[in-house]
């Protein structure tokens, strides 16, 4: 207050007050917006303490505020004593383990520990008196990765004295300030989720819940500093504050500079209330959820995040792609065709490419994890890797699985299931997950009306999370309509969801995908040819052969002019493809009748003939498809 007084401006008292062994920004902070001019605390003060120190602070007072006395340069920070360096200390400290009762307390079961270490018995660090053997010591890193400081965590009887003089358990190395510094818990990827914390236990706590990289700030003050070195280290990464409660309007002000996202803590919690006690109290999955739903707060004054046209950059940032010309990163897309037409032996073709990090269809990939969602027949696509894999000579890395049911549609249980794995197969193999696969939209929704909006909104809105809380892209395999006109099965939302539409089509000319639509890319109406090849894998039981087919590209055919198929051709062909021996024209009628009046089968039959979409023998008709090398 004598200081306040005198003048002195705040970078001078927190650069002195940073010399001290019990730093904490965010609490000189705090001090010195506390003080209120005229509360009986005069600059006199300041020279008085200062000489009673031994400090010369020149002759006479200054008579008035305005009248302030020349500004010191700040002291240089003080040297640590001998052998009391952050290396030196660090050097001497011994491996951390599970069993240290400050991890037991935070449940951190799990945690990397190889950057932890513990104060060895009998050492000779003391922290304001208090003898710091036994701490769990936490590296404070520079900026630039040097090490900058350290952090002891005190426990039992230390930290009950430390609590009861009003102090804070953890104590920061004395003569090594932690301006700046951090420590980060997991791997930090480019562009993924980051979360800042206060301090190691919530970091952690944000860290089990997620996969995703968590950050250790020494203190709340020193969170906006170590959110700019994040920011300009990795343009793209979504930075997540995480505060505990009271520190939220602060929050709000460094998530509005820097560009990041508050996860707040539930409304109605006591002061202080963290991370680490949501998760030990609601569990890791309520915490995942609030640190998902973090959003960039609004400017002041407006209750929605506003961006004006006269402020964007001049830089035009183009999307990021995840297969070049066809799939863009984080977004969604539904890819259809009739069955057989060769759908999934197409996706399992792409998505292989994206886990092997190899160009596809003359096309750049973005390498990463593959999680296939197999809830149609996981055997099936086992088999189709197994000759993907055969036939390339290759063993493809990064392709998951995921074998068991999964229901899109009633709860939000396999949503979460799915959030989960994708976290722990992320993890697991230290990579990010860019593709996710759901084969097929009618497994993934069992029950739900596929024409019902109401149903299929509820499917939207899961897949949605899915896509944003995993921050990858989600195709979802669907099959056509029988009114082929018409695109897609179902409820026509579901295209308007979507960033991009495949359609996959096999006609007497060959297979193609074509992209019908493309949100954010300029490769609407492009079309990809291929072929399916067979692959034997080995032999059955009977002993004939057991094969599977393969993409290989192909020239796409010529786009068909005029009118498609009709509902009524459309539901025909459908049924004839079920139907590998064929039918006679006149079963093919009775089974769609009262459904469809005689004489349409009978005319569209004609039409399907004369475009050689179905063969006719002595009154026997058969799809095309068929005949053909077809498959799903």
């Amino acid at each position: 207050m004598g200081a306040h007084a005198a003048g002195v401006d705040f970078d001078t008292f927190d650069a002195w007050s940073a010399g001290a062994g019990n730093y904490d920004a965010a609490a000189a902070r705090d001090v010195w917006r506390s003080i209120k001019p005229g509360k009986g605390i005069g600059p006199g003060t300041l020279y008085r303490v200062g000489a009673e120190h031994g400090r010369r602070m020149g002759e006479g007072k200054p008579q008035q505020r305005q009248q302030q006395a020349p500004r010191k340069a700040p002291e240089q920070p003080r040297q640590p004593a001998p052998g009391m360096s952050p290396a030196e200390v660090w050097a001497r400290c011994e491996p951390a383990t599970a069993a240290h009762a400050y991890i037991h307390a935070k449940a951190a079961a799990g945690v990397p520990l190889d950057a932890l270490r513990v104060v060895p018995a009998g050492d000779l660090l003391r922290i304001q008196g208090e003898s710091m053997a036994g701490a769990l010591v936490v590296p404070a890193f520079a900026p630039d990765g040097s090490l900058q400081s350290l952090q002891c965590v005190t426990t039992g009887e230390t930290a009950a004295r430390l609590k009861a003089k009003g102090k804070k358990p953890k104590l920061n190395l004395p003569g090594a300030p932690m301006a700046g510094a951090s420590f980060t818990v997991g791997d930090m990827l480019p562009g993924a989720p980051v979360a800042l914390c206060e301090g190691v236990g919530t970091a952690w706590a944000c860290w089990q819940a997620t996969g995703h990289p968590a950050v250790s700030c020494f203190g709340w003050g020193n969170v906006g500093k170590v959110a700019e070195a994040l920011r300009q280290r990795d343009a793209a990464a979504r930075l997540v504050l995480v505060p505990d409660v009271g520190k939220e309007e602060s929050a709000a002000e460094i998530a509005q500079a820097v560009g990041a996202a508050v996860a707040y803590m539930p409304q109605g919690e006591a002061q202080n209330f963290d991370a680490n006690d949501l998760a030990q109290r609601d569990g890791f999955d309520v915490l995942a959820g609030l640190l998902e739903d973090a959003r960039e707060p609004a400017p002041p004054g407006l209750p929605l995040s506003v961006a004006f046209a006269d402020e964007l950059p001049e830089t035009f940032t183009p999307p990021d792609e995840l297969v070049e010309g066809v799939l863009t990163a984080g977004d969604g897309s539904v890819l259809y065709g009739d069955s057989n037409s060769g759908k999934t032996f197409f996706v399992i073709d792409m998505a292989a490419a994206v886990a092997r990090g190899v160009r596809w269809m003359g096309r750049n990939t973005e390498p990463g994890l593959v999680v296939y969602l197999a809830a149609e027949s996981p055997a099936s696509v086992r088999g189709r890797l197994q000759a993907y894999q055969r036939h390339h000579g290759v063993r493809v890395p990064n392709f998951a699985i995921v074998q068991s049911p999964i229901d899109l549609f009633d709860g939000d249980a396999d949503t979460e299931a799915v959030i989960a794995v994708v976290r722990q197969l992320e993890r697991q193999r230290g990579q990010k997950v860019r593709l996710i696969v759901g084969d097929t939209l009618a497994r993934l929704s069992a029950g739900a009306n596929e024409n019902a909006g109401q149903d299929m909104g509820l499917v939207v809105r899961r897949f949605d999370r899915i896509r944003s809380a995993c921050n990858a892209h989600f195709l979802l395999i669907h099959h056509s309509g029988k009114a082929a006109a018409n695109g897609a099965r179902g409820w026509s939302g579901i295209r308007a969801a979507v960033d991009t539409e495949i359609e996959v089509t096999d006609s007497p000319t060959g297979r193609c995908a074509e992209i019908t639509k493309q949100r954010d890319l300029s490769t609407k109406g492009e079309r990809i040819g291929f072929r399916l090849d067979t692959v034997t894998l080995g032999t059955t039981k009977w002993g004939a052969a057991a094969t599977s087919c393969v993409v290989v590209p192909a020239d796409a055919p010529d786009k068909p002019q005029g009118k498609r198929v009709s509902e009524v051709g459309g539901a025909v062909l459908e049924y004839l493809r079920t139907q590998p021996a064929g039918k006679k024209k006149r079963e093919v009628v009775e089974h769609f009748q009262p459904l469809y009046d005689k004489s349409a089968v009978y005319r569209e039959l004609k039409k399907l003939v004369t475009a050689g979409q179905v063969l006719e023998c002595i009154g026997i008709v058969t799809a095309v498809s068929e005949v053909r090398n077809g498959a799903k």
